[in-house]
């Protein structure tokens, strides 16, 4: 597959999505018909179950056809192609009725580049092609409550225990640890060193002895994050991260694939746009000069967040601090389409009223600041961008 063509790839992945799932309507569904739901988030508060079963039927399906790793090493189950490959495929799920990939999006475009640069090689045969087929899922244990955008201030402890280490320590806004089955954990494992030295990365097995979560109740309804307590939790030596004390670095890798993640697979989604359009054409007729330029607006905008991020991540180098402007670029144009919505539906958009397709933006407007925190906060991201992308002074410590 190596050599294989954009074009000949295309009509071998319809092919391959057609046979599992029906594709959408052109233009998207009629007004009226179908799932009304527009969160970009997986939180489902009924459904959840089901919805990973059948996600983990499709990945599996995708690996019969060789297609579960698209730019992935062939060693690894891997296709071996490029990101422009696996952007196709991501264009041709966009077309069908495919279950929610979000529940492995940190499994998938987080954890596993993060373990190809860090990992052993024991965790990389052991745990990539299960990560990517959704046989194991994976989630972060990085936040804590007294260290959030200040990571490095982290209490959680590691310490030697024979031929292994034992962890103490709560983390929390741990999205999907309550489905989860591995936790990537950052550590401290040297009290006398440097915040930022000192630490270290495990995968820790969320089913193991003295794991305890607690699903946090959102806004929304649902409860995608999580608390999680460890109490004396025992991690063999041979499921640590990289180098010990060196956990920091682990975290950076993984931290920048996740805002390169969110930048190319959430939110700018053209059906979404087409869905705020519509609910504009159907609420307000005729469409006012001030709502047309507000979608007009909107639209050029998400043209712009999807160029901007494929300029950054078609170079094929490993990403940079640069990816944060992505992540941004994301969540700015989910919440201005959160305000457009909210000014075109008034009082509908706070008191349903049963009518299709109106009140589910509701959902949109609650889980947006559980989106602008993950992946680091706003106003963190704008320091790294000032800091180590523009060369700007660094914020007062």
């Amino acid at each position: 597959m190596s050599t294989v063509s954009e074009r000949d790839f295309r009509q071998r992945v319809t092919e391959v999505i057609d046979a599992f799932a029906p594709a959408r309507a052109a233009g998207g569904n009629a007004w009226g018909e179908g799932d009304d739901r527009v969160s970009v988030v997986a939180e489902r508060s009924e459904g959840e179950a089901e919805e990973i079963a059948r996600l983990r039927r499709y990945r599996a399906h995708l690996d019969d056809h060789g297609l579960s790793w698209v730019e992935g090493p062939a060693t690894y189950g891997g296709a071996g192609l490029t990101t422009r490959h696996a952007d196709l495929l991501r264009a041709v799920e966009a077309e069908h009725e495919l279950p929610d990939d979000a529940y492995l999006r940190f499994s998938a475009s987080t954890l596993c580049p993060t373990l190809l640069e860090h990992g052993t090689e024991e965790q990389r045969t052991g745990l990539l092609h299960r990560l990517r087929t959704g046989e194991v899922i994976a989630c972060q244990l990085y936040s804590e409550p007294g260290a959030g955008s200040d990571l490095a201030g982290l209490s959680t402890r590691a310490e030697r225990d024979g031929d292994g280490w034992r962890l103490n320590g709560q983390k929390v806004w741990s999205s999907g640890a309550h489905y989860s089955d591995l936790g990537l954990c950052i550590a401290r494992t040297d009290q006398a060193k440097p915040k930022h030295a000192g630490l270290t990365t495990f995968l820790v097995d969320l089913r193991a002895p003295g794991v305890e979560i607690r699903p946090i109740r959102q806004l929304t309804g649902g409860a995608s994050f999580d608390e999680v307590f460890l109490t004396d939790v025992h991690v063999p030596d041979s499921a640590r991260v990289g180098e010990v004390d060196g956990g920091w670095r682990v975290v950076m890798t993984s931290l920048l694939h996740e805002r390169s993640a969110i930048g190319r697979e959430v939110g700018v989604d053209g059906a979404l746009v087409d869905r705020l359009v519509d609910l504009a054409r159907h609420v307000r007729q005729p469409i006012d000069d001030r709502t047309r330029d507000q979608l007009a607006d909107v639209v050029v905008r998400a043209w712009a967040a999807r160029l901007t991020t494929d300029r950054y991540l078609d170079r094929g180098a490993t990403p940079g601090p640069e990816l944060a402007m992505t992540k941004l670029l994301t969540t700015d144009l989910l919440r201005q389409m959160s305000d457009v919505a909210a000014d075109v539906l008034g009082a509908g958009h706070v008191a349903d009223t049963g009518e299709w397709g109106t009140y589910a933006w509701s959902e949109l407007t609650l889980g947006l600041p559980g989106l602008r925190v993950g992946g680091g906060t706003d106003e963190i991201l704008k320091n790294a961008i000032g800091e180590r992308v523009l060369g700007l002074p660094k914020d007062a410590r």
